[in-house]
Order: C-alpha cells, then structure tokens, then sequence
C-alpha cells in the first residue's frame, strides 16, 4: 500500500469525522503529519510520506474543517492545535511524533506546548515560531503568488515553494507531478471558510507575543530551504536556536518546498533522526 492508493478513513472526534489516511508497518510510535496553509491531504508529497512510511507508521490528517474533515477551521494556531490534540487521543495512540511543515509546524508547537507528554519527537519543516516576524511579507507574497499563477495557469506552489532558476523549475514541475498520481479516492478541495480563518491564524500568530520554546525538551529537527519567501529561513534558524534539543538542518538553493526539492535527503534525515 502507497500513498496513491491508500484509502481514506474518518474517525469520530467530539462529534466531528476527521478524514485521515494511514499507512506503514504496525507497531512502534507512529509518525503524525499536520499540513500546510489551504492544504489537504492530497497536497502531500508522495515521495516524502512513502518514504517515511518505508519505516515508520505514517498517519496523515485533515484537522478539523479542512477538506473531507467537518466543522469549522479555527481561526487560532491554538485552537487547531487543540484539535489535532482531540485527534490523536481519539486514535487511542499515547505518544507519536509529530512532523508538521509550514502552518502544520505552526499547530505541531502549539500541540507539543499544550500536551508535551503526547510528544516524542518532532520535526517542523518550513516554518517559523509565533511572533517570529515577517507576516506583512508574507501576504504580500501570497499575493503576487496567486496572481501570477491566474495570469500562467500554473499552480501558485510554483512561485511560493521553489525558485524561479532552472534547477527550482524542475523542481517545481516534479513535485506538482507527483500530487497528481493519486487518480481516485482524492480528498475535497479546502473550503473559502477554511482558507479564511488559516490565513487569520498566521497573521495572529505572526503578530503574538513569542512562546517560550525553552520549555520543549523533546529532541527536534528544525528543516528549511536557504531561501524561503514564505517564512524567512531566519526565523527557522531563531526556532531552532531557542529549542533546547533542536538540529537545524537548511537545504541548499530551494525555498519554502526545500523538502519536497530535496525530499530524498529529507526522507533520509528524517528517518534518521526519528530513529535516533
């Protein structure tokens, strides 16, 4: 079973189905993903949950309101992480790792903060930590972003997550590729509600006063690109720094997507590292 066929299931949280997709060997701590800004699970690389999953339990959710999943999206990074908390309790799993890339890193900080003893270890890709700086960039990025893609036709990922040199092209046609081998059973399309309240969450925490990361003593592994548009790769740098036990890890010549550019080392490094 791969990540183009496995089936897609729901799970009753509080009254709310959660969509969720679920795969790898049984037994051991399993491997959580939380995705990004008006993701779903079919925004997922392939290569990065397969290979992940060569190894590891890998289960991938939509929280709540964000594609198959019902409700409403929250418009608080600590609301959804609240919700992601209420999902894997629901599961019945006592402790995971948590692998959360752009806002899902966001959520990933707010679960471990709120309910350490559910967290082994963490991987937070692409992100930043609240109050990090840089939020009116950030829209106004998006924008020209999604402005762009409505002039090409292209998929606004092209300008958000790679460069625009020919190495970061290629990149980019790869990926978009590789979303799209998954032909049946493909979850809904995020909601205008859904998009809405994520992008009032990041401006919020964007402009909130900074968590004190100190108080996370799980090991981390802190991933970026060297030139992210989206969250400065300085701010990854500063997250990792103020984290304790973190590793800090910056992919060369990429952005934003610089794990999905360099998914083979990532997938590595992952690996490694959750296994350490």
């Amino acid at each position: 079973m791969t990540w183009v066929d496995v089936p897609t299931r729901t799970i009753d949280v509080g009254g709310v189905p959660f969509a969720y997709r679920e795969l790898g060997p049984a037994g051991g701590v399993p491997v959580v993903f939380l995705h990004h800004l008006m993701a779903v699970l079919d925004d997922w690389d392939p290569r990065v949950i397969d290979g992940i999953a060569g190894h590891r339990r890998v289960i991938a959710f939509d929280n709540r309101g964000v594609g198959a999943s019902g409700g409403s999206v929250p418009d608080t990074v600590e609301e959804m992480g609240r919700d992601a908390i209420a999902f894997i309790r629901a599961m019945g799993l006592q402790q995971v790792d948590l692998l959360g890339f752009s806002l899902g890193g966001g959520v990933a900080q707010m679960v471990v903060l709120q309910a350490p003893e559910l967290i082994r270890r963490m991987v937070l890709a692409g992100t930043g930590p609240r109050g990090g700086g840089g939020i009116k960039e950030i829209n106004k990025v998006v924008v020209k972003a999604y402005a762009k893609s409505a002039l090409t036709l292209k998929d606004a990922k092209t300008f958000l997550f790679f460069p625009r040199d020919a190495e970061g092209k290629r990149a980019a046609k790869d990926y978009l590729a590789r979303l799209k081998e998954r032909t049946h059973n493909r979850d809904k399309k995020i909601s205008l509600q859904a998009r809405r309240a994520q992008v009032k969450a990041i401006r919020v925490a964007g402009l909130d006063q900074p968590d004190d990361l100190s108080v996370i003593t799980q090991p981390v592994f802190v991933a970026n690109g060297d030139h992210d548009l989206m969250v400065a790769s300085s701010n990854s740098t500063d997250m990792a720094r103020r984290i304790p036990n973190a590793r800090l890890r910056i992919y060369p010549n990429s952005g934003h997507g610089g794990v999905f550019q360099h998914h083979r080392q990532f997938v590595s490094e992952v690996v490694g590292f959750l296994d350490a």
